[in-house]
Protein backbone atom coordinates (compact mmCIF):
# COMPACT_ATOMS: atom_id res chain seq x y z
CA UNK A 1 0.00 0.00 0.00
CA UNK A 2 1.44 3.27 -0.96
CA UNK A 3 0.91 6.79 0.59
CA UNK A 4 -2.40 8.33 -0.13
CA UNK A 5 -2.37 11.92 -2.00
CA UNK A 6 -4.19 14.97 -0.67
CA UNK A 7 -7.45 14.15 -2.46
CA UNK A 8 -7.88 10.57 -0.61
CA UNK A 9 -6.76 11.77 2.66
CA UNK A 10 -10.06 11.20 5.08
CA UNK A 11 -11.44 14.05 7.67
CA UNK A 12 -12.14 12.97 11.01
CA UNK A 13 -15.81 11.88 9.93
CA UNK A 14 -14.94 9.49 7.55
CA UNK A 15 -15.35 11.24 4.04
CA UNK A 16 -12.57 12.02 1.69
CA UNK A 17 -11.46 15.97 1.95
CA UNK A 18 -12.47 16.70 -1.31
CA UNK A 19 -16.13 15.15 -0.42
CA UNK A 20 -16.02 18.14 2.32
CA UNK A 21 -15.97 20.71 -0.08
CA UNK A 22 -19.44 22.22 -1.37
CA UNK A 23 -20.10 21.83 -4.91
CA UNK A 24 -21.74 25.41 -5.99
CA UNK A 25 -24.98 23.99 -6.70
CA UNK A 26 -25.04 23.40 -2.96
CA UNK A 27 -24.83 27.08 -1.63
CA UNK A 28 -28.66 27.46 -1.71
CA UNK A 29 -29.05 24.74 0.73
CA UNK A 30 -25.96 25.46 2.77
CA UNK A 31 -27.60 29.01 3.69
CA UNK A 32 -30.90 28.03 3.87
CA UNK A 33 -29.87 25.18 6.63
CA UNK A 34 -27.65 27.55 8.03
CA UNK A 35 -30.38 30.77 8.64
CA UNK A 36 -32.86 27.65 9.81
CA UNK A 37 -30.30 27.08 12.41
CA UNK A 38 -29.30 29.84 13.25
CA UNK A 39 -33.28 31.55 13.39
CA UNK A 40 -34.16 27.93 15.78
CA UNK A 41 -31.22 29.20 18.04
CA UNK A 42 -32.66 32.58 18.14
CA UNK A 43 -35.75 31.67 18.59
CA UNK A 44 -35.05 29.44 21.85
CA UNK A 45 -33.13 32.14 23.32
CA UNK A 46 -35.94 34.14 23.00
CA UNK A 47 -38.65 32.16 24.02
CA UNK A 48 -37.79 32.76 27.78
CA UNK A 49 -38.45 36.61 27.33
CA UNK A 50 -41.88 35.44 25.83
CA UNK A 51 -40.80 36.47 22.23
CA UNK A 52 -41.79 34.85 19.32
CA UNK A 53 -39.44 34.31 15.68
CA UNK A 54 -39.83 37.50 13.94
CA UNK A 55 -40.77 39.48 16.63
CA UNK A 56 -37.12 40.48 17.28
CA UNK A 57 -37.16 41.86 14.14
CA UNK A 58 -40.11 43.82 14.34
CA UNK A 59 -38.68 45.26 18.00
CA UNK A 60 -35.24 45.92 16.59
CA UNK A 61 -36.67 48.10 13.59
CA UNK A 62 -38.76 49.89 15.16
CA UNK A 63 -36.39 50.89 17.92
CA UNK A 64 -34.37 52.26 15.05
CA UNK A 65 -37.25 54.23 13.37
CA UNK A 66 -40.74 54.30 15.98
CA UNK A 67 -43.63 54.78 14.74
CA UNK A 68 -43.42 53.20 11.36
CA UNK A 69 -46.40 51.87 9.24
CA UNK A 70 -47.07 48.34 9.07
CA UNK A 71 -46.35 48.00 5.41
CA UNK A 72 -43.41 50.32 6.17
CA UNK A 73 -42.10 47.51 8.89
CA UNK A 74 -42.66 44.81 6.45
CA UNK A 75 -41.16 46.28 4.00
CA UNK A 76 -38.07 47.10 5.94
CA UNK A 77 -38.52 43.44 6.90
CA UNK A 78 -38.78 41.86 3.44
CA UNK A 79 -42.25 40.08 4.39
CA UNK A 80 -45.75 40.56 2.97
CA UNK A 81 -47.86 43.13 4.49
CA UNK A 82 -50.87 40.60 5.50
CA UNK A 83 -48.03 38.69 7.85
CA UNK A 84 -46.48 41.55 9.49
CA UNK A 85 -50.41 42.75 10.22
CA UNK A 86 -50.59 39.45 12.11
CA UNK A 87 -47.61 40.02 13.88
CA UNK A 88 -48.32 43.44 14.71
CA UNK A 89 -51.90 42.27 16.52
CA UNK A 90 -50.44 39.07 18.35
CA UNK A 91 -47.66 41.36 19.41
CA UNK A 92 -49.78 44.10 20.98
CA UNK A 93 -51.69 41.70 22.27
CA UNK A 94 -48.66 40.53 23.90
CA UNK A 95 -48.24 44.36 25.01
CA UNK A 96 -45.10 45.34 23.14
CA UNK A 97 -46.31 47.27 20.28
CA UNK A 98 -49.09 49.85 20.13
CA UNK A 99 -51.09 51.17 16.93
CA UNK A 100 -51.67 54.72 16.77
CA UNK A 101 -53.33 57.16 14.38
CA UNK A 102 -50.05 59.24 12.78
CA UNK A 103 -50.29 62.82 14.00
CA UNK A 104 -50.30 64.48 10.85
CA UNK A 105 -52.66 62.05 8.72
CA UNK A 106 -55.55 60.58 10.50
CA UNK A 107 -55.52 57.78 7.76
CA UNK A 108 -52.56 56.45 8.54
CA UNK A 109 -51.99 53.85 11.37
CA UNK A 110 -48.28 54.13 12.98
CA UNK A 111 -47.16 51.16 14.99
CA UNK A 112 -44.66 52.23 18.03
CA UNK A 113 -42.53 50.65 20.96
CA UNK A 114 -44.43 50.41 24.19
CA UNK A 115 -42.60 50.24 27.46
CA UNK A 116 -42.45 46.92 27.99
CA UNK A 117 -41.40 46.16 24.47
CA UNK A 118 -38.52 48.39 25.22
CA UNK A 119 -37.44 46.75 27.85
CA UNK A 120 -37.35 43.78 25.75
CA UNK A 121 -34.34 44.98 23.10
CA UNK A 122 -31.67 44.08 25.66
CA UNK A 123 -32.83 40.54 25.98
CA UNK A 124 -33.16 40.30 22.32
CA UNK A 125 -29.60 41.95 21.82
CA UNK A 126 -28.33 39.31 24.33
CA UNK A 127 -30.14 36.42 22.67
CA UNK A 128 -28.73 37.45 19.36
CA UNK A 129 -25.17 38.16 20.85
CA UNK A 130 -25.52 34.34 22.58
CA UNK A 131 -26.33 32.99 18.91
CA UNK A 132 -23.68 34.75 17.00
CA UNK A 133 -21.15 33.55 19.49
CA UNK A 134 -22.59 30.02 19.02
CA UNK A 135 -22.33 30.20 15.33
CA UNK A 136 -19.26 31.34 14.33
CA UNK A 137 -17.66 29.20 17.52
CA UNK A 138 -14.11 28.71 15.96
CA UNK A 139 -13.87 31.33 13.67
CA UNK A 140 -10.96 33.81 13.88
CA UNK A 141 -12.64 37.49 13.87
CA UNK A 142 -10.96 37.61 10.37
CA UNK A 143 -13.22 34.57 9.10
CA UNK A 144 -16.62 36.00 10.59
CA UNK A 145 -15.99 39.68 9.09
CA UNK A 146 -15.28 38.12 5.62
CA UNK A 147 -18.44 35.88 6.23
CA UNK A 148 -20.38 38.42 6.69
CA UNK A 149 -18.70 40.20 3.80
CA UNK A 150 -19.87 37.92 1.65
CA UNK A 151 -22.92 37.11 2.99
CA UNK A 152 -23.93 40.75 2.57
CA UNK A 153 -22.76 40.20 -1.49
CA UNK A 154 -25.07 37.25 -1.88
CA UNK A 155 -27.87 39.48 -0.51
CA UNK A 156 -27.15 42.53 -2.41
CA UNK A 157 -27.05 40.78 -5.54
CA UNK A 158 -30.32 38.70 -5.08
CA UNK A 159 -32.27 41.86 -4.24
CA UNK A 160 -30.80 43.08 -6.92
CA UNK A 161 -32.48 40.66 -8.89
CA UNK A 162 -35.59 40.57 -7.30
CA UNK A 163 -35.97 44.34 -7.66
CA UNK A 164 -35.30 43.49 -11.46
CA UNK A 165 -37.92 40.99 -11.82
Amino acid sequence: MGKKNKAEKKGKNGKKKDELLAEPHDLASILVQAARSMRTVLSRNLLESGLYAGQDGVMLALAETDGLTAGGLAAKLGVKAPTMTRTIGRMEAQGFLERRPDDDDARLTKVYLTEPGRNRLQTIAEAGQHSENLATRGLTDKQVRTLMKLLRAVDSNLQAARAAD
